[in-house]
């Protein structure tokens, strides 16, 4: 497996690995102008130049990012990619100077086994709220956790 900066023309085999995330709710639907808009804040994971897993940093301000849009292919679980996504853009976070990062997930134990603790949903930024939340059909019933982590 090999975790790679995707380019232009890897925007479908990163809509194929959040496709089924996306049917179900759980990963907001971003299309293919947004996210290649964002392009820089992905990577992909390949097998066999198969696309198998997907993750994002999107940074709030000189201190905080968050990794979203994190996804392994069904087939792929259990077999610790999820894990690898997030400590390449966690590496990334540092590397450019962050000091925190933080994440919404339905995935809790995933990620407190990665250093991450709970916080309240309520001190995450507004311009998260407004700008992705409110996208969600959940929203404002949010079921998902804040968790952060320091760098």
């Amino acid at each position: 497996m090999k975790i790679v900066k995707p380019t232009l023309n890897n925007i479908i085999d990163i809509q194929s690995v959040l496709k089924p995330y996306v049917d179900e709710g759980i990963i907001l639907y971003r299309d293919d102008d947004e996210i290649a808009t964002n392009i820089r804040s992905y990577v992909l994971a390949y097998k066999n130049n198969t696309p198998i897993g997907v993750g994002a940093l999107h940074i709030f301000s000189p201190f905080l990012g968050e990794i979203r849009s994190l996804a392994v292919r069904e087939d792929f679980k259990k077999q610790g990619i999820g894990k690898q996504i997030v400590n390449f853009l966690l590496e990334e976070a540092k590397n450019i100077g962050l000091r925190e990062v933080l994440v919404l997930t339905y995935q809790k134990e995933f990620f407190e086994k990665l250093g991450f603790r709970e916080i309240p949903k309520e001190s995450i930024p507004d311009k998260k709220i407004w700008a992705d939340c409110i996208k969600c059909k959940f929203f404002p019933n949010c079921n998902e956790i804040a968790l952060i982590t320091s760098l």
